[in-house]
C-alpha cells in the first residue's frame, strides 16, 4: 500500500474538518501534527474580528501596562488600594510573591503538556459525549455549534467536586498536579476575594465567599503552532463570566486585555512565577458595576506551541446572582437585573466569543 501523503491527508481533513477535529478528538493538535501549511477555512475570521495591531497600545508607555502587584509588602492597605483600583480600572492585575510555590506552577504546565502529547484514542475518552464525568470534558475551540469561525485552541475542562472524584475520573496524565495546584492556590484565591469585598465595603464576607467562590473550574488550554496566525484567534475577545479567574501563562504571551478607553488592547507579558487575575460578569454585576469585567482574548503563534491554565471562581449553579445590597445604600440604582448564575451561563454558551455582550442581557 502506498504511503499517504500529506497533501492527500490536507485534502481529507478539509473535506471532514469537524469530524477529525471534533468527532475523532484529534483537535487543533492534530492539524499541526500532519504539518498543514494553511489554514483550513473554518478557522479564518474576517478581518475585524483578528487583532488589530495598530490598536495595541505601545508598549514603552508605563501606564498601559497592567499592574504587577507583590503581595509579599508589608504595606497591606497599599496593596489591597492597588488591587481595588486595577479591578475599578482595567479588571486585570498580575500577582507576585503569592504563595503557590513555583515547582506547583511548573508541575501543572508540564503536566498540561503530558495530556496533550498523549495519543488521540486516550485523549479522545474524555470528550463530552463520552467522557466518564459530566465534570471532565475534553474539547477544541469554544462552542464549535454556535461559532461563525473556530478558533485555533484545544483545552481539557475539570470541575472539582471532591478529591475523591477527581481521583476516579480526571486523567492520571494531570490529575496530581492539578490536584496540588488547586490545593495551593486555595489561600491566593481566599485572600483576593476577601480584598474585593472590603473594597466594596460589603458585610459577611466569609458567607458570601462560601456562595459566591466556592466552585473551581480548571482548565489546561492548549495551543498548537498555527500555521497562519495572522488569519486566526487562538480565543476570541470576550469577558469571563465567573466572580473571577486565576490564570497561569506560560513564557509564549499572546494574552491581550481591552484598555480602559474601551478601543485599544494591551498585551499582558509574561512574568515567571506570576498569576494573574481578571474579574468576571458576575462580580461586576454584584459590585453593581464598581469592579469591571475586562474583555481579553488570544493571538495565535507560527512558533511555539502555548499553555495557559486558568482557574474559573464562581458561585453554584442555583446561587441568584445581583448587586450587593450593599453598594446599593447611598441611593444608587441597581445597574442588572437578578439572575440564577445557571441561567447566566447557559446564555453565555448559547454564543461564540463576542466581546462583553452577555452582561448585556442583564442590565436593568
Amino acid at each position: 500500500m502506498a504511503a499517504t501523503s500529506t497533501s492527500d491527508i490536507d485534502i481529507d481533513i478539509d473535506m471532514n474538518i469537524n469530524d477529525f477535529v471534533q468527532t475523532q478528538g484529534n483537535g487543533v493538535k492534530g492539524l499541526a501534527d500532519i504539518g498543514i501549511k494553511a489554514l483550513p477555512k473554518q478557522y479564518i475570521h474576517p478581518p475585524e474580528k483578528r487583532l488589530d495591531m495598530n490598536k495595541v497600545l505601545n508598549k514603552g508607555q508605563d501606564d498601559h501596562f497592567i499592574p504587577v502587584i507583590d503581595m509579599s509588602s508589608s504595606d497591606r492597605s497599599t496593596v489591597e488600594r492597588l488591587i481595588c483600583e486595577a479591578a475599578k480600572t482595567w479588571g486585570f492585575f498580575q500577582v507576585i510573591n503569592h504563595g503557590v510555590p513555583l515547582e506547583v506552577m511548573e508541575d501543572i504546565q508540564a503536566a498540561a503538556y503530558r495530556f496533550f502529547e498523549l495519543p488521540v484514542e486516550e485523549k479522545r475518552a474524555f470528550l463530552k459525549a463520552i467522557s466518564p464525568s459530566e465534570f471532565v470534558k475534553y474539547g477544541t475551540s469554544f462552542v464549535p455549534h454556535f461559532e461563525r469561525c473556530l478558533e485555533w485552541k484545544d483545552y481539557l475542562s475539570m470541575t472539582f467536586v471532591s478529591e475523591d472524584e477527581a481521583r476516579s475520573v480526571w486523567p492520571i496524565a494531570c490529575r496530581n498536579e492539578a490536584l496540588e495546584y488547586l490545593k495551593s492556590t486555595s489561600d491566593i484565591i481566599s485572600q483576593i476575594f476577601e480584598i474585593l469585598m472590603r473594597g466594596l465595603n460589603v458585610n459577611e464576607i466569609e458567607n458570601k465567599k462560601s456562595r459566591l467562590a466556592n466552585s473551581k473550574a480548571l482548565n489546561l488550554n492548549f495551543y498548537p503552532k498555527c500555521p497562519e496566525p495572522e488569519l486566526t484567534v487562538g480565543v476570541g475577545p470576550h469577558s469571563d463570566v465567573q466572580t473571577f479567574t486565576v490564570l497561569l501563562q506560560d513564557d509564549v504571551g499572546g494574552l491581550y486585555v481591552r484598555g480602559p478607553d474601551g478601543e485599544s488592547w494591551v498585551n499582558i507579558p509574561p512574568i515567571k512565577g506570576a498569576l494573574i487575575f481578571n474579574i468576571g460578569d458576575t462580580l461586576q454585576i454584584l459590585s453593581n458595576g464598581i469592579y469591571k469585567s475586562a474583555e481579553h482574548r488570544v493571538v495565535a503563534n507560527a512558533s511555539n506551541c502555548r499553555v495557559s491554565i486558568p482557574i474559573f471562581v464562581g458561585p453554584s449553579f442555583q446561587e441568584t446572582i445581583y448587586p450587593f445590597p450593599e453598594v446599593l445604600e447611598e441611593g444608587e440604582k441597581p445597574k442588572y437585573k437578578d439572575i440564577v448564575y445557571l441561567d447566566y451561563v447557559k446564555h453565555f454558551l448559547s454564543n461564540g466569543h463576542e466581546g462583553k455582550v452577555t452582561i448585556d442581557f442583564v442590565k436593568a
